[in-house]
């Protein structure tokens, strides 16, 4: 294996569900936002109703605190305009979890002899749950641990401190094991369907888009001759089939057609993949801006995303094809590298901004899994997007 495909299967590796999947991780966030509310709200009645220890009010309202500051964390980046969930975020979040343990034990420091209202053991198994979709197995596997073994030490000092008929060594392992079992769970999950879904993207690159676009082409190159043929030379044929002398006008004639025939045989092999799309689905090739064919250095992934959202676009009921606009170019911004390609999309839309999310919001979120500088501006009656990637 070249170093090139070492790094391209580590790559692939370390891909989350979020990536490979970003429709299914943004239907499963209300999950994540749902175990956050939940475990925010049985803290908070739990601190104030169901103590059997007296403890520091104050630090029960700090573990509130930090759960929420948690929750707030995975809900922020978890959208799907944030994607992917940085490492950053999920750090954060493990470390605030940690912190609302230890929080939790010290607040209610003493014989405290009601498991029930532990609640911290099993938040920090949740919290794992969580953030599954959106990192990959290694990270979930490190971060489940190390909050395993905070439970662990937490529950076991105040066992040790205040003993009771459990050893201490049971009420660590106790206190550890919600999380170590959800976080045994969460690592399967990611890492069978990452694995999962790159057997099948490996299976479906056998027909490449890039063939699919190509096949696409010379179809609409061949219709393209069959109509020049139906419409032009048959005729002028038959005409001269009839004629008993040809004329210098007939002369001028076969010249004109054969000239148009040059003409487009030079457009058609100098037609992209994007060019095609656009104009396959209403757009016409004068809308695209691409003078030195940059938008044919996408990738396959690549492609595959901006054509499904063309397809999407130029075809909903409120846009208007023929006012659609594409600039690409070279980027520009100061210290971009000369491969950085920048894409433009523009697109009048005859819909509010809500509708215009509320229809698009799903591509949105899939542009931004592929591309993670998209910036998208959501106007009354327009829609414009930019975006960059590196040429392939």
């Amino acid at each position: 294996m070249s170093r090139v495909d070492a790094v391209r299967a580590a790559v692939r590796s370390a891909r989350t569900a979020q990536q490979w999947d970003p429709l299914g991780a943004m239907g499963s966030r209300p999950l994540a936002v749902l175990l956050g509310a939940a475990g925010i709200l049985w803290a908070l009645l739990v601190s104030v109703f169901d103590r059997d220890v007296v403890g520091s009010p104050t630090l029960s309202a700090l573990t509130v605190l930090l759960l929420a500051a948690s929750a707030a964390v995975v809900v922020t980046a978890s959208s799907p305009f944030r994607a992917p969930f940085p490492r950053w975020a999920y750090v954060l979040h493990v470390v605030l979890l940690g912190a609302a343990t230890i929080a939790s034990v010290a607040a209610q420091w003493g014989p405290d002899r009601n498991a029930m209202n532990d609640f911290m053991s099993v938040l920090t198994a949740t919290g794992i749950v969580m953030v599954a979709p959106y990192r990959p197995w290694r990270d979930l596997a490190v971060g489940g641990i190390v909050l395993a073994a905070v439970d662990a030490a937490a529950w076991g000092i105040a066992a040790a401190e205040f003993p009771h008929q459990v050893p201490t060594a049971v009420a660590a392992f106790l206190a550890a094991a919600p999380t170590l079992v959800l976080t045994g769970a969460s690592v399967v999950f990611a890492w069978t369907f990452g694995g999962l879904a790159e057997r099948v993207q490996i299976r479906a690159g056998s027909y490449s888009v890039a063939r699919a676009e190509r096949d696409g082409i010379a179809a609409s190159v061949q219709q393209d001759r069959s109509v020049v043929l139906s419409r032009d030379v048959a005729p002028f044929l038959t005409e001269l089939r009839t004629s008993e002398v040809i004329t210098d006008a007939d002369r001028a004639r076969a010249r004109a057609i054969a000239d148009g025939i040059r003409r487009a045989m030079v457009a058609d092999a100098d037609r992209t993949w994007f060019e095609y799309a656009v104009t396959v689905d209403g757009g016409s090739v004068e809308s695209v801006d691409d003078p030195d064919g940059l938008v044919a250095t996408l990738d396959t992934d690549q492609r595959t995303v901006v054509r499904t959202f063309l397809r999407a676009a130029l075809g909903a009921a409120t846009v208007d094809p023929a006012r659609f606009r594409a600039v690409v170019r070279r980027a520009e911004e100061p210290g971009s590298p000369p491969e950085r390609v920048e894409v433009r999309l523009e697109l009048a839309v005859d819909d509010s901004d809500v509708g215009i999310h509320r229809t698009f919001d799903p591509y949105f979120a899939v542009l931004r899994v592929t591309f993670p500088d998209l910036d998208v501006a959501v106007r009354p009656s327009s829609l414009a997007l930019r975006f960059s990637y590196d040429q392939h």
